[in-house]
């Protein structure tokens, strides 16, 4: 299992990327899948659902299935957040998982950049970004590509993991 990641600071564009490239690196043939980090409590199921309520209970996990998909939702009740390759350990075998965030772990990753945001790129401090995608033109010695050139992108991942 490869994998790569796409990082940037927020509001850079990085979910966006990060579905589009789902969507073009399928549609070549390779499976993928993902990994999000949050930097927040979440919930995947709801109040008042049958497995919000076994969850709330004290279940440690709940399992959720059906005929279209399964869901896993696992509660750490005081335990450390579990590492990325602690999360990458459970995933199914696949081609290529893609990952936004995680940008402090050391795996190749791509870098969401939007002027308009005013934010400092993060390729400047950071060597395991190969790439920036970017909406201007930028002065750096990265190479870049336009963050709507999701061919060129997805050329680029699948080149630089050596899956061309």
């Amino acid at each position: 299992m490869k994998i790569y990641g796409v990082t940037g600071w927020k509001n850079n564009g990085k979910t966006t990327l990060v579905e589009r490239l789902v969507s073009e690196i399928t549609a070549r043939g390779f499976s993928v899948s993902t990994i999000k980090h949050a930097h927040h409590a979440f919930d995947v199921d709801h109040k008042g659902r049958d497995s919000y309520r076994h969850r709330v209970a004290g279940a440690r996990e709940v399992l959720v299935g059906s005929g279209a998909r399964w869901a896993l939702i696992h509660e750490l009740r005081d335990e450390p957040e579990p590492s990325l390759d602690q999360l990458l350990a459970r995933l199914s075998p696949c081609d290529l998982v893609l990952i936004e965030g995680y940008k402090r772990d050391s795996h190749p990753k791509v870098e969401a950049h939007r002027t308009a945001a005013g934010q400092s790129l993060i390729a400047e401090t950071d060597p395991t970004i190969r790439l920036i995608a970017t909406d201007t033109p930028l002065d750096t010695d990265r190479p870049q590509l336009h963050l709507d050139d999701i061919s060129g992108i997805s050329g680029f991942i699948l080149n630089d993991l050596g899956l061309s």
